[in-house]
């Protein structure tokens, strides 16, 4: 199916019909409501400007915008992965809510790794009954060229762990088209994008000229990489394409295709998922406030125009962050 063909598809996909394995052809698009779920526990919170580094706390504060910008930062810290979980459902439920209200669709950018697992409460109740599943619109921030039904398929990762157990329209899920090289593949989803702009499902960032996903769900690596944007890679500096491709990641494997920082730094929303002590290095570097511009991560370039980034992190994940 070509890519014009799997977007207006999209618009006869049945609301009720729950996503199913696809065959090697790129899939499709659609959008939903809410209730509000108590958290266990309250989370450490402390909210800071755009550009700035977020000091650590354990007190709760108020929101803090950028001056001339409407970016705010967030870290929440939770005592366990359970309450962490609980609260990533709550929050992305509440901005499908808000997005399918406001613009009749909801697009949701999915990594691959541990991400997965945090979301799981999304598929119980209350959220199973509550969202509105046929508004959401889904996508991946990375995706490795394999087949869709391969172990290191990030398409496979979230349809067994989420994908397969809540009614969105398989033609509102956009998976790469695994028929292709890593390089026809990037352009594939690039202009499979174009298209949904055209559409109206996904917005255009006015101040950017990029696409302006409602929510990006994100995780990071141990080496502070996100999506298959790596530390020391040319890719990091890619500032034209929408999506390109990498092929020789030195993460395994090596072909890949990954949204580029304009198209992250342009979105509503970004949750970064980050837990464990083998990650708090990376951490500790991308909050502190001994930032240089020199030796930057790509988590530290994960910076929103006009956006919300909140980070959703457990106690081993800021061990090493000061006054925590």
């Amino acid at each position: 199916m070509s890519v014009s063909a799997a977007v207006t598809a999209t618009t006869a996909a049945s609301p009720s019909r729950p996503l199913v394995a696809h065959r090697r052809s790129p899939p499709a698009s659609r959008v939903a409501a809410v209730s509000r779920r108590p958290l266990r526990s309250r989370p450490h919170l402390v909210v800071s400007s755009s550009r700035a580094p977020i000091p650590p706390a354990a007190a709760m504060a108020t929101d803090g915008a950028a001056p001339g910008t409407g970016s705010k930062k967030k870290l929440l810290i939770f005592d366990a992965e359970e309450d962490l979980a609980v609260s990533l459902a709550k929050y992305t439920a509440e901005l499908s809510e808000k997005f399918a209200a406001e613009r009749g669709a909801f697009t949701v950018v999915l990594s691959g790794g541990s991400l997965i697992k945090a979301l799981r409460k999304l598929a119980e109740p209350p959220y199973l009954d509550s969202v509105e599943w046929s508004k959401w619109h889904v996508f991946w921030v990375d995706e490795r060229v394999v087949p869709k039904d391969h172990e290191d398929s990030n398409y496979k990762l979230a349809l067994d762990g989420l994908l397969s157990k809540v009614p969105i329209p398989t033609g509102q899920v956009y998976a790469i088209n695994d028929a292709l090289s890593a390089e026809g593949a990037a352009d594939d989803y690039e202009t499979c994008l174009k298209q949904l702009i055209k559409n109206g499902v996904i917005a255009m960032s006015q101040s950017t000229g990029f696409p302006r996903f409602d929510v990006m769900l994100l995780g990071m690596g141990p080496d502070g990489h996100i999506a298959s944007l790596f530390p020391g890679h040319p890719l990091v500096n890619e500032n034209q394409r929408w999506v390109t491709y990498i092929k020789d990641s030195p993460k395994p494997p090596p072909e890949r295709i990954t949204f580029t920082f304009p198209v992250i730094n342009s979105s509503a929303y970004v949750a970064m998922v980050v837990t464990g002590a083998g990650k708090a290095g990376a951490v500790q570097k991308a909050l502190s406030d001994k930032q240089t511009s020199s030796d930057l991560l790509p988590v530290e370039m994960a910076v929103l125009q006009d956006g919300e980034f909140t980070w959703f992190t457990d106690k081993p994940a800021v061990s090493m962050l000061q006054n925590k």
